[in-house]
This record gives structure tokens, sequence and C-alpha cells, in this order.
């Protein structure tokens, strides 16, 4: 019957274990001294030796004929453990037998002396799964335990363990093996297997591994099924992987926004039946690459997962800002989490290539950061003027008379804010009102010898009408267009005033970055299509950077007389 290669070679001594050198010495020399203790607790992530070093002690303290702290493994109680036919060393997973009353059981049946060997050891792996009351159960056994008994406890969660059951344990922590002593590893066991395995297939088995060595074993494995000589390209093929070269080409394309480029590539690698959760995984890993590369150039390089060379890193993030490298690791971690429980995986994958593509599609105030950030340095560049002149000065394509004119010399805006007109003389006659404003005065009305010209009346369509600069026509005009416009705009737009002149709309903005944004296409239309639908004719947009004209006088009594004339028990004086 055929063995996995992990539980083939799994261990048999503690010479035989591979990256834990710290902890197998000491439990070797506290054998060989005869100095063991009644309770270990070994700690670490999973395939690092926790078991097996458990069973390894087992054999050791029950060996007849040790050495040097090493069971002999030809004994009859070194036999007898290994095949299972001897019942005084049991291994319990509390995962499944996690209650008060199974631990109640394993306390009764502890006190009874072992039948084959010296000492009955109970190896109780993922000991964090036990319930409260069934620590409370093991705590006094394991205060006080028999002569003859011994625990060994493992748990890849520490903060999930009592305290109190902690401080009557001596406690081990199994560090990752690295991937040198993985690869390593791999290649021994491939060699005694007759596998034909790489340099460059163990090298990626091994990062894939993630420092357990259990893990690296079921990879090689899972690659000797197919048959062939397992290097870089057999791995990547075997276990649905993008590799190191088609990541890098994807990632090249998010940080260029191509993102039609972006998910052909992602079609292509689906199709050819690459895992899309594993290629958003590289993903990952090469963002934590190019951030740690960005952020610490000097030190960093020992943190690197060594999958790729400098020359890609450095030409990968050349004229990257660090915040975009920062939003795509969160982006790709968050999609990575949602994967688990999606129901379409590769539509996911699109949408977060989507997203890692164009930061204004994350629906959040991640886009509008990003978007004021890339404002903000191409200002420090002086990027942003440059290129709203620019784009004034060219006709805007597509929205139907919004043409935004050249500004000339004679025509600059006017920075300067405009002088209020004259308040008209208040009448002489007594007890007239305030607000019974003169009428202007006819042509026929003005006597020859006043010294006034008689200006002749002007034809109706070269006369201009007066600017609208009430605050609540831009208001009303503003309110219309956000129901056409994505949220991000409308903060722009509260920030902006708008006049009315004529057949032109000037709209006034704060600053540059505010014009930046609202100067584009579809902000211009829809505030002329609503703009014209107001004024009931033609306009014309044009953007400045400036406060808006304030109201006159007259304009200010027209609306408080306006405002008046609704009630009744008003009266203005």
């Amino acid at each position: 019957m055929y063995q996995a290669l992990y539980r083939k070679w799994r261990p048999k001594t503690f010479s035989d274990v591979i990256g834990q050198s710290q902890i197998t010495e000491t439990l070797r020399r506290q054998v060989a001294e005869g100095r063991t203790s009644h309770a270990y607790l070994f700690t670490g992530t999973r395939g690092t030796g926790k078991t097996t070093c458990a069973k390894i002690l087992a054999r050791a303290v029950n060996c007849e004929h040790p050495a040097d702290g090493d069971p002999c493994n030809r004994c009859d109680a070194c036999r007898g453990l290994e095949s299972g036919s001897f019942l005084d060393v049991l291994e319990l997973d509390a995962a499944s037998n996690n209650g008060v009353d199974q631990v109640r059981a394993l306390r009764d049946e502890a006190v009874y002396s072992p039948a084959h060997v010296k000492k009955r050891v109970y190896i109780i792996d993922e000991v964090h799964m036990l319930s409260t009351p069934a620590f409370n159960a093991l705590l006094k056994i394991l205060e006080e335990p028999p002569e003859h008994l011994m625990f060994i406890l493992a748990t890849t969660e520490l903060h999930k363990v009592p305290a109190t059951i902690l401080s009557r344990c001596q406690r081990f922590s199994f560090k990752r093996i690295t991937p040198a002593d993985v690869a390593r590893r791999l290649a021994f066991v491939a060699e005694q297997e007759g596998i034909d395995l790489k340099a460059d297939g163990a090298e990626i088995l091994s990062r894939l591994a993630d420092g357990a060595l259990r893990d690296g074993l079921s990879l090689l494995d899972q690659c000797a099924a197919a048959g062939g000589t397992i290097d870089s390209g057999a791995v990547l093929e075997v276990l649905g992987l993008a590799g190191n070269l088609q990541t890098a080409q994807l990632m090249e394309r998010i940080l260029a926004r191509d993102a039609k480029a972006a998910l052909l590539l992602l079609n292509r690698l689906y199709g050819n039946g690459k895992d899309v959760g594993a290629v958003l995984g590289e993903l990952s890993v090469l963002t934590r690459d190019l951030l740690l590369r960005r952020t610490a150039p000097e030190g960093g390089n020992v943190l690197l997962s060594g999958g790729y060379d400098s020359a890609t890193l450095d030409g990968l993030g050349r004229d990257v800002p660090t915040n975009r490298f920062l939003y795509l690791a969160s982006t790709l971690q968050k999609a990575a989490a949602d994967l688990y429980y999606s129901t379409n995986r590769r539509t996911d994958a699109e949408l977060c290539l989507l997203r890692l593509c164009d930061e204004s599609l994350s629906g959040d105030l991640t886009a509008l950061d990003a978007r004021i950030c890339r404002l903000e340095e191409a200002a420090a560049r002086g990027e942003v003027i440059r290129a709203a002149v620019e784009k004034s000065s060219a006709p805007q394509k597509g929205t139907a008379g919004v043409e935004r004119p050249a500004l000339a010399p004679e025509d600059a805006p006017p920075w300067d804010e405009p002088l209020l007109p004259e308040e008209p003389p208040l009448p002489e006659e007594p007890g007239a009102r305030v607000f019974d404003l003169p009428e202007e005065p006819s042509a026929a009305d003005e006597a020859p010898g006043t010294g006034r010209p008689s200006v002749p009346p002007a034809e109706p369509s070269a006369a201009a009408p007066a600017p609208v600069v009430d605050g609540s026509w831009w208001r009303a005009l503003a309110e219309s267009c956000k129901g056409r416009l994505p949220p991000m705009y409308r903060a722009f737009l509260d920030m902006c005033g708008g006049v009315l002149e004529g057949d032109q709309v000037t709209v006034y903005a704060p600053d540059d970055i505010t014009l930046g944004r609202l100067d584009n296409d579809r902000v211009r239309g829809a505030l002329a299509e609503e703009a014209e639908k107001a004024a009931g004719m033609a306009v014309r947009l044009v953007f400045r950077v400036g406060e808006p004209p304030k109201a006159s006088p007259q304009e200010n009594l027209k609306n408080l007389l306006k405002f008046g004339s609704q009630f009744d028990n008003i009266t203005i004086k």
C-alpha cells in the first residue's frame, strides 16, 4: 500500500528533525540526563515538527537502550510504540474530543500504571480546542500527576490556552523552517525516492511550503504523481500557479492602469487552468515585495519573498508612489478574503483587477483620497495649472453648445473682486418708502439743456441682460446636477459659485484643484444641459478660479421685497 511521503519520511530520532535544533538538543539532553518534565507544551505553525517531536520524545523516555537521548527504534518498546500495538502512548485530537466528559475519562484512566513501558504518555494535539470545563478537569492531574504519567500538549494558537495550563508546562516554540532547509530536505527525499527534482523546482516548492516541511513534502508528492521531470514549469503547471514571469507582467499592466490588457492576461491564465485565487495571492506577495523595497530599501532585502530579482522589482516600482502600493495591498487582501465565500471566483477576481487599475471604482473615500493625492503631486510639479490651461484652450468634443473659449489678455479672470455699483439716491419727498425705487428715465424725458446726451435706444439683440448673481440660482443649478453626477463631484460643486451673464455661465472655483476636478466633459455636459433648461437658451461654460461677484444692493433689495410679499404681517421700512 502506498504511503504519503510526509508519513513515510517522518523523522525517527531527534537528529532527523529539520530546522528545530534549539528544541531537539534540549529534549535529547533531558532524556539522556533523566530530567524530563511531566508536562510539555509545543507551540508553532503547522508542519514544523510538533507532533513528530512529541512521538520521538514518547519513544525516547520508554526506550530500553537510548543512544544519547535518541530512541534506538529497535527494542520492543520502540517497535511496539511505533506500530501502535502498545496502548500506553495515546494520541488524542482535542478538536474532536474537547468535552469535559472525554477529559474526565482520560483523567480516570491515567492513574493506572503502564502495561508494557515505563511511562504512560498522552499526546493532546490542538489542545486550544478544549472547552473551559475540559481545561478545568485537566488542570488538577496536570498539576500533580502520578510518577508514571507524562503529558505532551501541542497547539497552533497559544493565546487560546489558559495561563493556568501554561504555568504548569515546559513550553517550546517551534519556528518556521527556512526555505533553504526545506529545499535540501526535498532534494534528499526526491533522491531516495527516485524522483527527478530540479533545483528550480525545489526552490519553488520550498517557497510554497511557507515554512512547513509537511506541506513541502505533500506538494512534492503531488508533482511526482504527474510524472516526468519536476522543474519550475512543471510545478507551476501541476499546482495551477501563474509563475513569476506572468505575475510580473500582470503587475506591470496594473501599474500602467491598462485594465483591458490585465483582464486579457487573467483570462489567458484562467483558460490555462490557473486558479484565480492563486493569481491574486501571487500578486499580493509581489505587492508586498515592492512595498518593502520602497519603504525599507537597505534592510528590507532580508524580508523579501525571494521570488523576484532586483531588476524586476526596480522596474515595477519605478515612479509609483507608496500610497499606491498600500492601496494595492489592501485591495488584494480584501479580495482574497472575499473569494472564500464567493460563488463566482472568476468574476470577483476580474472586479478586483478593475479596482486595482482604477481607484475611482472602489466607491469609497479611498478613491477620493487617491485622486486628491495625485492632484497634489501634480500640483507640486506644476502640472495642474498647465494642464488646465491647455485643456481650456482646446475645444471640448461631444458637448453641444459648451465650447470653452480661450482666455485673451483683455478677458483675463477677475482676480480682484468687482466693485459694487453705486446705490441710488433716496427720494427727498417726505413719507416716501425706502423700497420705492425711481424708474429709469426714458430718452423722451431728457431735456436738451440738462447736459446729458440723448442716447438712442439700442437694438434688443445687442442689449446684454444683467448678470444673475443671486446665490439661490447657482444652488438650484448645482442641486439639479447632483443627481446626474457621482458623489465625489457633488462636494466640489458645493464649494463653487456661479454667475449667468447673457448666454455665458461662469463657474468660480476656490482653487486650482477644485477647478481641475470639475473641468471635464462629464461635469461640463451636466452643467450645460441644466443651465440651458433654467435659462431657456443655449449657454456657454467658463471655469475660473476666484470668488463670484456679489449681488448689488438693488438685487438684495428686490430679494428682500420678494421675501416680505409672502407674509401679510411683515412691513419693511
